[in-house]
C-alpha cells in the first residue's frame, strides 16, 4: 500500500497539473479574454519637494480665565461649545474672606477717623497755645507731628479698605474677550486658586497652525512666505502665511516654533494638520491616478506586457500630483499601466484598445 502522505503529494501533484494551462476539451491552452482599457505610460516628472512637519491648529487670540481670588467656586455659569461676549459673567468665587478683610479696612478706617479729629482738637488747643506763648515752640511741633502722623494713618487705612473692596470685585469673573467656551477645569464647589484656570476662552475667528521645524528648513523660511497644509477633514491642502518664527530653539528637540496664519471653512482648534515646507524639487515616477486599484485588500496597478496581458502588481502610492500619482515602489518608467477600466479587469486578460 502507498502511504497516506505520499498519496496525498501525488493527488496535489495531479491537480496542479490539471490546473496549468486552462487548457479546453481538444488539450490547447483556452484563449485569453479580451478587455476593452484605456493604457498610459509611468513616467518620470519633476515635482516640487517638500519637508513635512506635524502641526496643530490653534487659535490665536486664546485666554486662560483663572480667579484672583482663593476661595470655592459659588457657580460655574458657561459650558464647553458656548459663546460669550467680553464682559459677560463666567463664574463666581465664594468672597467670605474677603468680605471679612472689608469690614476689618472700615473698622480701621472709623479708628483712624476718630485719632484724626482728636488729634486735630488737641493741635488746634496747642496752636493757640503758642500764639499766646503759653506753650514753646518744641511742644507745639510734637504736636503738629501727631497730627500729622494721624492724617498718614487715615489715609493708609483707606488705602486698605480701597484695596479690600477692590477684590471683593474680583469675586465675579467675566470673560475678557468675545469668543466661544472650550475647555472647563473646574465645576461649582471646587477649590478656585489664583493662577489656576477655570475655563478657556477663545476666538475663533483667527486660527494659526503651530509646527515645530529643524534649524535645516528654518534658514529658507521668511516672514509672509507662503506654504501648503495639509489639514484633517480638507480635500485639498490650503495656502497659509508664516507669521512668526522662534528666535530660540527648543532646549530638548532643537528644532524651532514657527507659527502660520490659516483660514478657511469648517477650520476648528486642535486640529492635527501637516505642513509642507518648500525644499526645492525632486524627480518621480507617476501613473493616471486612475490606474490605481485594490484586490483582496491590496493597492495595486495592471502593468500591460509586449504581449498585451495584463498582470496585477502590487504597488506602494506615494502623493497625488495634479491627475497623477506619485509610485514609490512597484512599478518602472516606461511600462504601460491600465489607467481606465481597471475595475473589469483580470490578471490574464488581453487588453484590446
Amino acid at each position: 500500500m502507498i502511504p497516506r502522505t505520499l498519496s496525498l503529494v501525488l493527488f496535489s501533484l495531479f491537480l496542479l497539473t490539471a490546473c496549468q494551462g486552462h487548457e479546453d476539451k481538444t488539450g490547447k491552452p483556452a484563449a485569453a479574454r479580451v478587455v476593452q482599457a484605456t493604457l498610459d505610460t509611468a513616467t518620470l516628472v519633476r515635482t516640487a519637494a517638500h519637508h513635512p512637519t506635524p502641526a496643530t491648529l490653534v487659535a490665536e487670540n486664546q485666554v486662560q480665565v483663572a480667579s484672583r481670588l482663593m476661595g470655592y467656586l459659588r457657580s460655574v455659569d458657561v459650558v464647553e461649545g458656548q459663546s460669550v461676549r467680553v464682559g459677560q459673567k463666567l463664574f463666581s468665587v465664594d468672597p467670605v474672606d474677603v468680605q471679612g478683610q472689608v469690614e476689618q479696612t472700615r473698622a480701621a478706617v472709623k479708628q483712624a477717623e476718630d485719632a484724626l479729629a482728636d488729634a486735630r482738637v488737641e493741635y488746634q488747643r496747642f496752636e493757640a497755645l503758642f500764639k499766646e506763648e503759653a506753650v514753646t515752640r518744641q511742644q507745639f511741633e510734637k504736636m503738629k507731628l501727631q497730627y500729622d502722623l494721624a492724617q498718614s494713618r487715615l489715609a493708609q487705612a483707606r488705602a486698605g479698605h480701597g484695596t479690600a473692596s477692590g477684590q471683593l470685585r474680583y469675586a465675579t469673573v467675566t470673560s475678557p474677550i468675545a469668543g466661544v467656551v472650550t475647555r472647563k477645569m473646574a465645576s461649582a464647589g471646587d477649590l478656585a486658586t489664583p493662577g489656576q484656570p477655570v475655563l478657556v476662552v477663545e476666538n475663533p475667528g483667527r486660527l494659526q497652525v503651530e509646527t515645530q521645524v529643524p534649524e535645516s528648513v528654518l534658514s529658507g523660511l521668511k516672514p509672509g512666505a507662503p506654504v501648503q497644509v495639509e489639514v484633517d477633514g480638507q480635500d485639498k491642502p490650503l495656502v497659509a502665511k508664516v507669521a512668526r518664527i522662534s528666535p530660540a530653539a527648543d532646549p530638548v528637540s532643537r528644532t524651532f516654533l514657527v507659527k502660520l496664519d490659516v483660514s478657511g471653512s469648517g477650520l476648528r482648534s486642535g486640529l492635527f494638520a501637516r505642513v509642507l515646507f518648500p525644499q526645492g524639487e525632486r524627480e518621480v515616477l507617476t501613473v493616471p491616478a486612475g490606474a490605481l486599484v485594490n484586490r483582496a485588500g491590496i493597492a495595486g496597478v495592471f502593468v500591460v506586457g509586449q504581449d498585451g496581458i495584463a498582470q496585477f502588481r502590487m504597488v506602494r502610492a506615494g502623493e497625488r500630483h495634479e491627475g497623477r500619482l506619485e509610485i514609490l515602489s512597484g512599478v518602472h518608467d516606461g511600462e504601460r499601466v491600465v489607467s481606465g477600466g481597471a475595475d473589469q479587469i483580470e490578471t490574464g486578460d488581453r487588453i484590446g484598445q
